[in-house]
This record gives C-alpha cells, sequence and structure tokens, in this order.
C-alpha cells in the first residue's frame, strides 16, 4: 500500500472513532484542546496560508464531531490560536500546547484531540514530517504515547 493510501486510511479510520464518541466530546476542554490542535497542525511549518487557512476552517465546520459546539465559537477559537503561532510561532507552540493539555484530565477526550490531529493532518493526503511532530508533541503535553497513534 502506497504511503498516501495509509495516511488516507488512518486518517478516515480516526474519523471513524470519533464518530463513534461523538456524545462523549461535548466539554469545554475538548473543544479548547481540539481547535488548539487544528491550529497547531495547520501552522505546523511556522507559516500559514489563506488557502490553508480556509481549508482547516472549513474541515472544522463540516466536521461531525465538531457539531457539538457553535461554529462561529469554533472558529474564533481556532483563529486566536492561529494568531498566537503567526505572531511568534515558537511563543505560540507553548500556549497552544497549554491549551492543548486542558484535555489531560479525560483520557477519551486526549485521545480525540490527538485523532483530530491526525484528521486534519492527513485531510490533504499529506501528514508530513512537521505535522506528525507537533502532533507527537501534543501527546507528551497530554500524557499519552505517540506510538499509540503510530507517530
Amino acid at each position: 500500500m502506497a504511503l498516501w493510501d495509509r495516511i488516507k486510511d488512518s486518517a478516515t479510520q480516526m474519523q471513524t472513532q470519533l464518530v463513534a464518541k461523538r456524545n462523549d466530546l461535548k466539554s469545554g476542554a475538548f473543544r479548547d484542546a481540539g481547535m488548539a490542535m487544528c491550529a497547531l497542525v495547520a501552522a505546523a511549518d511556522g507559516t500559514i496560508d489563506p488557502p490553508e487557512r480556509r481549508r482547516v476552517a472549513q474541515l472544522i465546520a463540516t466536521n461531525e464531531v465538531l457539531q457539538n459546539f457553535d461554529a462561529m465559537d469554533l472558529q474564533r477559537r481556532f483563529e486566536d490560536n492561529l494568531d498566537k503561532l503567526t505572531a511568534d510561532f515558537d511563543f505560540g507552540k507553548v500556549s497552544v500546547l497549554q491549551e492543548i493539555a486542558k484535555a489531560k484530565k479525560k483520557p477519551a477526550e486526549a485521545r480525540a484531540v490527538i485523532q483530530i490531529g491526525i484528521v486534519i493532518g492527513g485531510a490533504d493526503g499529506d501528514f508530513d514530517a512537521t505535522e506528525q511532530a507537533v502532533v507527537r508533541e501534543a501527546c507528551f503535553a497530554l500524557g499519552l504515547p505517540p506510538h499509540e497513534f503510530d507517530l
């Protein structure tokens, strides 16, 4: 199986697992950590161009699991995290990882946040090394072993 097919299959599998847990993923900590994860993956290479920003915002708006939350609120939180990352990536990353760490208290939510990162990263068929690296850092922030997610 080609690498692209494995990435696509993994992202699809993660999304299926998230949908199955949808009713358990309604807390503010999950919402905040999820939006922080989306921003972190989108800006993983240190920049985010307008088409990439729109693509991730569209994925957030149409993600079945995230429909537990108000779409405008999700967009605002996503944009706020992106602003932190684009203003000063290294400093912003610390703040965003702290936001992600809020989901640490509930293991199901923590795993779901990582799965969202993988879904966002793999959505374009290229879950590249920089995206994998920031999702791996998020695993550490959440106290989860990266190998559990093939990272």
